[in-house]
């Protein structure tokens, strides 16, 4: 039945297109071109500057998926050649020290994935693992002589009592499944198998790997290695209450030789992501002190090889560090950071100076425009990153000494003939206390200035992110159907500040939602839409917020709530995040404190709904679970509110469109259900 269902929101949101076949080529994005585009991400510019190895994300249409594959794109004519392009999915390009070889993960022998080496002046790869779990955090050796590598080591699950002996020949039920671990289950994986993450090395030219860490913690990446090849840095938390400390890590330094393990930070709070300068002598690391708020700017440190003399470098910037990549001389170091709404790449000298070297990029996601893209650098300090326009998915970008120049142009053949919607920046003031809120409005590719148009309200998740001016396959899909789209920053929203985040601190959903409001009020006004033709929808966070809009308003037409929380005590208890919900959000367990619980639920405010809402969710989703979206459904059922569940099959919390078809369908859905409620005024 969800089949069938899907398949008719399909084609009926195909139809358009179809009927325009005899008359020429559909001229606006539709639900069938998210199977012929490509992203960019990843990119890995050689230690010379000459090439960029990169991951490229494209569209299959056979098996409803983007598939990985890794390109490589020289910097002076801009001419790709396939790196592993094949069968399977191919990811991690990594360049040796001295740019002769390039590690690379892979499934192209089916299976688990594995570890590669490919010899650049050959053409030849090499498999050199075989894993039963696939390896991660690859990190070449100083001297190129090794790859470091972590991996799941696999557990025995935990057994009490014990069945009877099964017969030969017998098919019995599968055996009782066992756990008494905190987080048993995450997003995207599911149920967790029991065990650890270590840490190994492998010869790069081939051989036996050898695990280098033990015990029952998770040792994770990104790794690095001292300039001596001797030490191994990695975060992780090996504290016995592990499991109650969500965010808490230090930083370790692993023996080669001894697998000795010895801590080199020890505050509180999340020590991660080390980094050695290629003379060996300090250590830049990302984190901060933890306050227990629901947001804290992540800090660029820099310590002495032996721990000795730590101090931020960071602090005056009030912006989160997302990476951080020494320059080949290790006078500074490269980072990249979030600032309104926008992704940057700056300069940060060891004495403290911050220096912008490259703006505008760009991240993977594709279906919402949220904030983020990836960088490298080569020695001679030339960035790849990647970057590109809000009507385009990122693409390879080099930049050099303040120029840019794009290297691939993966959308080109489909995008250049279609007309996108055009995304410009607006600003408005909150109705609460006068601060700027800064959003992005879609407009139907069909505009004309003085037009007015129908609303949609697209709400971000989080709810610490931010939406900015990047592409996004849901907005085109309502902008070609004539909607126009609001993408607004409201206070909680990362890339304004420590302070602007924290305004929803404990008080989420709060004033935030007068911020949308007055984003809506102010686009209005602005006369680029009609009032009586509002509509909103919004994920996760944005879920919670559009429900919560629903309770709070009847301005609005119809909601499409996507993957929500609806009750907070429910939420704490059942997603794969319950102790960073109680400590970080609410900063008491819901039997603590359930007046604060309740009062910030949207389920508390349903009896107040009558606008027609619509309910989706993934159905594998973990971190907002299905069981959140089906009590708001049926509460609304309840109350005779209008109101449709899908459950979208297979579909994770962060993949509920990484399917290209499921997430033209899910636009489809939310479309088809405004378009219900288009005609006539607001009551």
């Amino acid at each position: 039945m969800i089949k069938r269902l899907f398949a008719a929101i399909l084609l009926f949101f195909a139809a358009p297109a179809l009927a325009l076949q005899d008359t020429g080529p559909e001229r606006v994005f539709t639900g069938a071109d998210l199977f012929s585009l490509e992203i960019a991400a990843d990119p890995q510019i050689s230690p010379d500057g000459r090439w960029v190895a990169y991951v490229r994300r494209s569209g299959d249409i056979m098996t409803d998926q983007f598939r990985p594959t890794i390109w490589m794109v020289d910097t002076r004519s801009g001419d790709q050649m396939p790196i592993a392009a094949g069968p399977g999915s191919h990811s991690s390009p990594r360049w040796s020290p001295d740019g002769s070889r390039l590690a690379y993960i892979s499934s192209a022998e089916g299976g688990a994935s594995q570890l590669f080496v490919r010899w650049m002046e050959s053409g030849e790869a090499v498999r050199l693992t075989g894993l039963a779990n696939a390896p991660g955090s690859i990190a070449w050796s100083p001297d190129g002589s090794r790859i470091a590598y972590d991996m799941l080591v696999p557990g025995e699950a935990e057994r009490i009592g014990s069945a009877p002996d099964t017969p030969e020949g017998a098919e019995w039920a599968e055996p009782l499944e066992v756990t008494s671990a905190i987080r048993y289950r995450a997003d995207g994986a599911g149920y967790l198998q029991p065990g650890y993450s270590q840490i190994f090395v492998i010869p790069s030219d081939g051989g036996a790997a050898r695990q280098l860490s033990f015990g029952d913690f998770h040792h994770g990446g990104p790794l690095s290695w001292t300039a001596d090849g001797g030490t191994i840095l990695f975060s992780g938390n090996r504290s016995a209450d592990w499991e109650l400390d969500p965010i808490e890590s230090e930083v370790y330094a692993l023996d080669v030789a001894t697998s000795t393990i010895s801590a080199l930070t020890d505050r509180d709070g999340p020590d991660f992501n080390p980094t050695v300068s290629p003379d060996g002598r300090y250590i830049a690391w990302l984190g901060f002190d933890d306050q227990r708020l629901g947001y804290h700017n992540t800090l660029l440190h820099v310590m002495n090889r032996d721990g000795s003399n730590r101090r931020v470098l960071t602090g005056s910037l009030d912006r989160s560090v997302d990476a951080a990549t020494w320059s080949a001389d290790s006078r500074s170091i490269y980072i990249a950071y979030d600032d309104l709404g926008g992704t940057k790449v700056a300069r940060v000298s060891l004495s403290g100076g911050i220096r912008t070297v490259a703006e505008g990029l760009t991240g993977a996601t594709l279906d919402r425009p949220y904030s983020g893209g990836a960088f490298s650098v080569s020695d001679n300090g030339t960035l790849a990153i990647t970057g590109g326009p809000a009507t385009r998915p990122a693409d390879v970008v080099l930049v050099r000494g303040g120029n840019s120049r794009q290297l691939t142009r993966l959308n080109a053949n489909l995008l250049e003939t279609k007309t996108m919607g055009e995304v410009r920046r607006v600003e408005t003031t909150s109705s609460v206390d006068g601060r700027r809120i800064e959003s992005w409005l879609t407009l139907p590719p069909t505009h004309v200035e003085g037009q007015r148009h129908p609303l949609i309200l697209e709400i971000h998740g989080g709810p610490f992110a931010a939406y900015g001016p990047h592409f996004s396959t849901d907005n085109q899909l309502y902008a070609a159907a004539g909607y126009a789209v609001l993408s607004v920053n409201p206070r909680g929203s990362t890339s304004y500040g420590a302070e602007f985040a924290n305004l929803i601190h404990h008080a989420y959903p709060g004033d935030d939602y007068h911020d949308l409001m007055s984003a809506v009020d102010g686009v209005i006004a602005d006369g680029y839409v009609d009032p009586d033709q509002l509509f909103v929808t919004g994920g996760s966070g944005g879920g919670v917020l559009t429900s919560w809009i629903v309770g709070k308003t009847n301005r609005f037409r119809a909601a499409a709530t996507q993957k929500p929380v609806i009750n907070w005590t429910t939420q704490a208890l059942v997603s794969d995040i319950p102790v960073f919900v109680a400590q970080y959000w609410f900063g008491a367990l819901p039997w603590e404190d359930q007046q604060s619980y309740w009062a910030r639920s949207p389920l508390s405010l349903v009896g107040n709904v009558e606008t027609p809402t619509l309910v989706l969710v993934g159905g594998e989703d973990e971190r907002t679970p299905v069981s959140e979206a089906e009590q708001y459904y049926m509460a609304l059922r309840m109350e005779g509110v209008p109101t449709t569940l899908i459950r979208v099959p297979g579909a994770s919390h962060s993949g509920l469109a990484a399917r290209p078809s499921q997430s033209a369908a899910k636009a489809s859905a939310i479309l088809a259900w405004f378009e219900r409620y288009r005609t006539g005024a607001a009551d």
